[in-house]
């Protein structure tokens, strides 16, 4: 890793130039187990300072709380940064399993409002749909978050985990920014609807755990037995048991390709997710979250990986032999309405 910043790219069509890496800032708050949170703080201003300009969060992350903590970073540099959180996942204080989702217009207009007391600041960059609800018709959904935009309150629209027809239905309504949907060497989906119909209308993909929540990097094998209470990884399918056994073995190219590169498994992994703008002839940016600074940077030298094509064919397969779904429940996925 130079000392040099990382290229930019538009995020979406006319939309401002942004780092071709951003960050998940997600795991800073809740999922992954205890926070260090001064250590979080420093991770946010080394990515600023390292070129990242898209930071990403959402209103479900620890009920607000990431939003909350993002504020002061935000504040500081609110023109240096596009940022970008989400709608649409229901928590309740009474049940902490609870997940709804919620997409009709009366909830749209008090998120936001929500989301920006939090955040506080007068306008979100990229304002996303987090889940679907098919039982809310898109152009009401759309139709609320385009007021929105007309507003000033939110500059870009995006959304999550929807399919090719989705967002091309969304897209007819208002412009769509951005699609932010599970994209790796082991989760493959998207590129089944939702890539060709991204290329089609200009809408860049934003890849969310693109180093498969931490599994392609090597860090845990089982996380069941490795990781900590309080980590959801540890009731993912593919983390456990037999599946995760299963998938550790498929790793074995990934690690071969970073031995030969002098790299990381990581930074392969990610730079094969930063290589599919080439493949498939689109805007990348992918997300992955961190705490930690020194990881940071370690991602960040991924965007200055270049795969071969017989690296390339080397993990074509993987994902089609990836043992155990992405989550428990499927249901609010791209990949159950496709």
């Amino acid at each position: 890793m130079t000392d040099d910043k990382i290229t930019t790219v538009e995020l979406g069509n006319g939309g401002p130039q942004v780092g071709v890496q951003g960050l998940g800032c997600m795991g800073m708050s809740e999922f992954y187990g205890d926070t260090d949170e001064p250590s979080a703080r420093e991770t946010l201003e080394t990515a600023l300072a390292a070129g990242v300009t898209l930071f990403d969060t959402a209103d479900i992350y620890g009920s607000g709380a990431n939003e909350t903590f993002l504020a002061p970073f935000v504040g500081a540099h609110r023109d240096e940064i596009t940022l970008a959180t989400k709608f649409a996942i229901e928590r309740r204080d009474d049940d902490p399993h609870y997940r709804g989702v919620r997409n009709d217009p009366a909830y749209i207009r008090k998120a936001v409002e929500d989301s920006l007391r939090r955040l506080d600041t007068e306008v979100i960059d990229l304002y996303y749909m987090h889940r679907r609800d098919p039982a809310v018709p898109l152009a009401e959904s759309v139709g609320a978050m385009a007021e929105l935009v007309q507003q000033g309150k939110v500059k870009q629209l995006g959304l999550s985990e929807v399919t090719g027809a989705e967002l091309r239905e969304a897209h007819a309504v208002h412009p769509i920014a951005a699609l932010q949907s599970e994209w790796s060497l082991f989760s493959r989906d998207v590129e089944l609807s939702a890539v060709p119909a991204a290329v089609e209308l200009g809408v860049t993909l934003v890849p969310y755990s693109p180093l498969g929540r931490g599994f392609l990097t090597g860090a845990f094998t089982d996380a069941a037995k490795e990781l900590s209470e309080g980590d959801f990884r540890k009731h993912q399918p593919r983390f456990t048991g037999d599946n995760a056994k299963k998938n550790a073995a498929l790793l074995e190219p990934v690690h071969k390709i970073a031995t030969a590169h002098g790299a990381s498994a990581a930074q392969v992994a990610l730079a094969w997710v930063q290589q599919r703008a080439q493949v498939h002839g689109l805007t990348v940016v992918p997300i992955p979250g961190t705490r930690k600074s020194s990881r940071l940077l370690e991602n960040l030298a991924a965007t200055r990986l270049t795969l071969t094509e017989g690296e390339l064919a080397q993990l074509e397969p993987i994902a089609g032999q990836v043992a155990g779904d992405r989550y428990p429940d499927m249901s609010s996925t791209a990949t159950a309405r496709e």
